[in-house]
């Protein structure tokens, strides 16, 4: 039997000619570590539907923090878990100074400096008492325009502690546009925004609701996209981009790689993808029960993600993926 002249598998034979013609790099520089940081705790709080994630009091999260970087994540995202009783139906306790998150903010600034990219979710949802991304109207719907208000104070605030990216993740119409012209007006034009362009209403957060302790009661359908829309995302990306935005954001990433390649397809600025809390709690599940090798498949997970286009991936491995990529 004569062999066919070409063979592509000779081009996989060995780990060192698997590694030389590997098209996609999943690399640390890559990854950003999600974290999250809570008011009036004193040790740091397991989130049990994510294991090995962790709500941090503050010296907890400077410590995961400066190990997180010297492992050579690219960056991390912070969100801020107030006490309860902060919370209020306009988010008081993400836009004061003395607020978790913007002291958090200071804190990490005044350790890591310019070692690290220090990334802030701008949005409302872990400090309102009814658990929306924005402000409620007189009929209980999210006010477009009253919420992009608030957004500019919030990013002004992180930008304030020491934020170098703004994450508003509300989807709310014009949130880029309102965001840059509220950061250049305070002097914050070298502050970059990290646009959650393309936000799905996905059955995959439901264990991020219990690591903000989230008050949401029903669904933010009316303002995140639906699942079945592809062509809106893009068209949601386009808008953000042209609104100003430094990066766009896909979120979640494994459930919607084509709308990852799509972005990638038409974006002139960087792509990136969030790995959310769902994803990493199945994958975690079943390696938990021993259905799958955890490291391998999250490995797996996350360069697909980047074959799909994305530049930078948030996940909640980041560190631990920096170390298995050492």
């Amino acid at each position: 039997m004569a062999f066919p002249r070409h063979r592509p598998r000779r081009l996989r034979s060995t780990p060192a000619l698997r590694r030389l013609v590997a098209q996609t790099s999943l690399e640390p520089r890559h990854l950003v570590l999600p974290m999250f940081v809570a008011d009036g705790i004193d040790e740091p709080k397991p989130i049990t539907s994510m294991p090995g994630v962790v709500q941090h009091t503050r010296d907890s999260l400077r410590k995961a923090a400066a190990d997180a970087v010297d492992a050579g994540v690219g960056g991390l995202m912070l969100f801020g878990v107030p006490r309860a009783e902060d919370k209020d139906a306009i988010g008081t306790a993400g836009v004061s100074e003395g607020g978790i998150l913007n002291v958090a903010l200071r804190d990490l600034a005044k350790d890591l400096g310019d070692a690290t990219v220090l990334m802030a979710d701008t949005c409302l949802d872990e400090f309102t008492d009814h658990g929306h991304c924005g402000v409620l109207d007189a009929a209980g719907r999210v006010d477009n325009d009253l919420t992009n208000a608030r957004y500019v104070e919030l990013a002004v605030a992180q930008a304030d502690s020491g934020a170098h990216v703004v994450g508003p993740s509300g989807m709310m119409d014009g949130q880029v546009a309102a965001i840059r012209d509220g950061l250049d007006a305070a002097g914050h034009t070298d502050v970059v925004i990290l646009a959650y362009a393309a936000k799905f209403a996905s059955a995959f957060y439901g264990p991020f609701r219990e690591a903000v302790a989230s008050s949401l009661s029903g669904d933010r359908r009316t303002y995140q996209q639906d699942p079945a829309n592809a062509r809106e995302a893009v068209r949601e990306i386009e808008l953000d981009i042209a609104e100003g935005a430094d990066i766009v954001m896909v979120k979640p990433a494994m459930a919607y790689l084509d709308v990852v390649a799509a972005a990638a397809e038409i974006s002139p600025v960087p792509v990136a993808a969030y790995q959310i809390s769902g994803e990493y709690s199945m994958i975690s599940a079943a390696a938990a029960n021993g259905w799958i090798d955890g490291r391998a498949a999250a490995l797996e997970s996350l360069t697909s993600i980047r074959r799909a286009g994305a530049d930078i991936v948030l996940t909640y491995w980041a560190a631990e993926a920096a170390g298995w990529l050492a």
